[in-house]
């Protein structure tokens, strides 16, 4: 690629190289000597070499004053070489620097002026090979300006192209970089959140039960243990996940859970202290892996949040199929004083991304001293088996 300063000092070596040809054309002892007898007649040839400079900038003027000076030489009988090259030159210059339409206009244009006056100079005689030699130049030069100009155009389209396709890739990485992220908060929180939380009020319980029931403090104490454990084996398998490559060897990794294990989640509540009443209607929706998965960690986090924010020790889960959704609802008592359970927290904030992800909702309500966290995921109803005839 070429610097500035070598592209600034191209542009006077262009224009000294057409003066150049200009005033050689117009010396040349051609067409006859009596044309350089003529004074005026070689002053008017010459004065399209003043303008070659200008054919860049306003190149439509520069055709015009080659053709205007062509024009009146040609009127005087004679022919004007220097002048031809002149139009030839800036005929290119208005084909490459301006729009197609306004270059083939003034191309054509020029070319039609030309072919009328060279006549003149031939005794009437417009097909004088002298006489189109010429125009066809004039032609010729138009048509490689205009490809000149093409080529010029296509090669900007294709870099702008190239230039938006770098800023795609670039958006497109930012994106999923923060898509990754909210991806790992997620699953950070999924796996840290419930376990800290069970942690905390244990040591609560340990502690005020310290003194006065210790073998509770002991309960409390074995549950942090196992929460403990559980966090960090679950925090192991995040980072071996995070840090593994493609193609290495497969991580050991545990299927994702679903509510096949509703009742070993609600045993695990039940033993820190939160007693949940599971609610089924009778059958069951089919679920994808994808929304089984959603559908427990919806009540993992309902189930937390009943724990760490409300009132008792008691919670209720109903699990329900409605128009094709399956809705699983989480009520518990609020504290004394609080108006609901804060619902713009990450636990519930990344609950919703999640749910989204399989089309589902979430909804949260506050009414009658009792906080409701409704989750609807897609499902489709499974048939109910008719009972046999030794369960009737």
């Amino acid at each position: 690629m070429s610097s500035p300063r070598s592209a600034a000092a191209a542009v006077p070596v262009g224009d000294v190289v057409a003066i150049a040809v200009v005033v050689l054309f117009g010396v040349l002892p051609f067409p006859d000597e009596d044309f350089r007898t003529r004074g005026l007649l070689v002053l008017i040839a010459l004065v399209p070499a003043a303008v070659m400079p200008l054919r860049r900038r306003r190149p439509i003027v520069s055709l015009g004053v080659s053709v205007v000076c062509t024009v009146a030489v040609a009127l005087a009988g004679t022919m004007a070489p220097g002048a031809l090259v002149a139009v030839m030159i800036t005929a290119f210059s208005v084909a490459n620097r301006t729009r197609r339409t306004v270059g083939l206009a003034c191309v054509g244009v020029a070319a039609l002026v030309v072919f009328l006056v060279s006549a003149v100079p031939f005794d009437g005689e417009y097909f004088d090979p002298g006489a189109t030699q010429f125009v066809t130049l004039v032609v010729l030069a138009g048509a490689m300006g205009d490809a000149t100009r093409s080529r010029r155009e296509a090669l900007a389209a294709v870099t702008e192209r190239a230039e938006r396709a770098e800023q795609g890739r670039d958006e497109e990485a930012r994106r999923r970089v923060v898509e990754e992220r909210v991806r790992i908060a997620r699953d950070l929180h999924d796996v840290v959140a419930h376990q800290i939380s069970v942690i905390s009020l244990s040591a609560g319980v340990a502690s005020s039960s310290l003194e006065t029931r210790p073998e509770r403090a002991r309960e409390a104490l074995t549950t942090i243990r196992s929460a403990s454990r559980t966090v960090l084996a679950d925090i192991g398998g995040l980072m071996a996940l995070l840090r593994a490559e493609g193609g290495g060897e497969r991580q050991d990794l545990h299927p994702q859970a679903g509510l096949d294990q509703l009742d070993a989640l609600v045993a695990r509540f039940a033993d820190v202290g939160l007693h949940v009443d599971v609610r089924r209607e009778p059958g069951s929706g089919a679920l994808s892996p994808a929304s089984d998965h959603v559908a427990y960690l919806a009540l993992q986090e309902g189930l937390t949040n009943a724990h760490k924010h409300g009132a008792g020790d008691r919670a209720v889960v109903d699990v329900r199929l409605r128009d094709g959704m399956l809705v699983l609802m989480v009520t518990s008592p609020l504290r004394a004083g609080a108006a609901e359970v804060p619902a713009s927290g990450h636990g519930l904030r990344g609950l919703r991304e999640r749910v989204a992800s399989v089309r589902g909702r979430v909804g949260t309500t506050s009414e009658d001293g009792e906080f409701r966290l409704v989750i609807e995921v897609p499902a489709e109803r499974t048939p109910v088996p008719a009972p046999s005839e030794a369960q009737r």
